[in-house]
């Protein structure tokens, strides 16, 4: 296994490790029912519908 020939800096440690811990951009796309936010292939939590069935009953 080859070696490093200098100790890396503490920076160039850091900012190499920062890209793991990045927040990551989260898809959002709105309700086709109610217009409210809501992750892409997933069941809206305001009004129950994925697509056109619906499939949770929220109670008000």
């Amino acid at each position: 296994m080859p070696e490093p020939k200098q100790k890396s800096s503490r920076m160039r440690t850091h900012y190499r490790r920062a890209k793991t811990y990045r927040a990551d951009k989260v898809a959002v796309v709105n309700c086709k029912n109610c217009g409210e936010p809501k992750r892409p292939h997933r069941v809206c939590l305001h009004c129950g519908y994925y697509g056109d069935k619906q499939i949770l009953e929220i109670g008000e």
